[in-house]
C-alpha cells in the first residue's frame, strides 16, 4: 500500500530539490515547451493565411488537420524521437505536431468569420487582399485565433511532459515523474506537478492577458 506523502513533506521536497526542479523546468518548458509552441503556432498561423487565399489548399488542409489532430502522443512520441533524438528537440517537435493544427483550423475559421456586408464594403473601396486581411479578416480573426492559442498553452506542457516519458536525458519533467514514481519518491513526484500546474496555468494566464488586451474592443471581450 502506498500512502500519499503529506503537504509538509511535498513542500520541503520541494525545497531541498529546487535546483533539481529548475533544471527539469527549464528543459521541458523553457526549451522543449516554448519553442514548440512558437514554431507550431506560427506555422499554423502562416499556412492559414495561404490556405485563406487558396480555396483548394483550404478544402485539403482541414481534413488532413483533423486526421492529424486525432493521432495520440504515445503513439508519435517514439517516432519523433528516433527522428530528432532524445533530447529536448524531440519533445518540441511533438509540441509543434499538437499546437500546429488547432492552429490552422481555428485561423482558417477566424479569417473567413469576417461577414459579407464587410467583404463587400472592402471590394467598394477597392482595397487591396493585403489590406482587407490586415483591417478586416485579421481583426475578425483575433478571437478565434486567441481561442487556438489558449488551447495550445496547456496542451504544449502536457505534450513534453508525455514524451519524455518515451526516452529522455537525465533532465525534464516527464523524466523526473518517471524515474521517481518508480522508486516511489511520490514527494518528489507531486513535487513535479506542482511545478507542471503552476508553469501551465501561468502560461494560459499570460495568454489570456493578451487577448484581453489585443481584443479588447471585441463583443466577445465585453461583459
Amino acid at each position: 500500500m502506498v500512502l500519499l506523502p503529506a503537504p509538509s513533506a511535498i513542500a520541503a521536497r520541494f525545497w531541498l530539490a529546487a535546483p533539481m526542479l529548475w533544471g527539469d523546468f527549464t528543459q521541458t518548458f523553457l526549451k522543449a515547451v516554448l519553442s514548440g509552441y512558437a514554431i507550431g503556432c506560427g506555422a499554423g498561423f502562416g499556412l492559414a493565411l495561404v490556405a485563406d487565399r487558396v480555396p483548394f489548399l483550404r478544402r485539403g488542409l482541414l481534413p488532413l488537420g483533423h486526421l492529424v489532430a486525432a493521432l495520440p502522443v504515445v503513439g508519435i512520441a517514439p517516432i519523433l524521437a528516433m527522428w530528432f533524438g532524445f533530447d529536448w528537440q524531440s519533445k518540441a517537435a511533438v509540441v509543434v505536431a499538437m499546437t500546429f493544427f488547432p492552429m490552422l483550423v481555428n485561423t482558417v475559421a477566424g479569417l473567413a468569420a469576417a461577414g459579407a456586408l464587410e467583404r463587400d464594403l472592402m471590394r467598394s473601396y477597392a482595397a487591396s487582399p493585403g489590406q482587407t486581411l490586415w483591417l478586416l479578416k485579421l481583426p475578425a480573426a483575433l478571437p478565434f485565433i486567441f481561442t487556438a492559442l489558449k488551447v495550445n498553452a496547456p496542451l504544449a506542457l502536457i505534450g513534453a511532459i508525455v514524451a519524455e516519458f518515451f526516452g529522455s536525458p537525465t533532465q525534464g519533467m516527464g523524466f523526473r515523474i518517471t524515474t521517481e514514481a518508480a522508486k516511489l519518491a511520490l514527494d518528489l513526484v507531486w513535487a513535479e506537478i506542482v511545478v507542471a500546474a503552476v508553469a501551465g496555468s501561468a502560461f494560459y494566464g499570460l495568454v489570456a492577458l493578451a487577448e484581453r488586451a489585443a481584443t479588447f474592443w471585441h463583443p466577445s471581450a465585453r461583459p
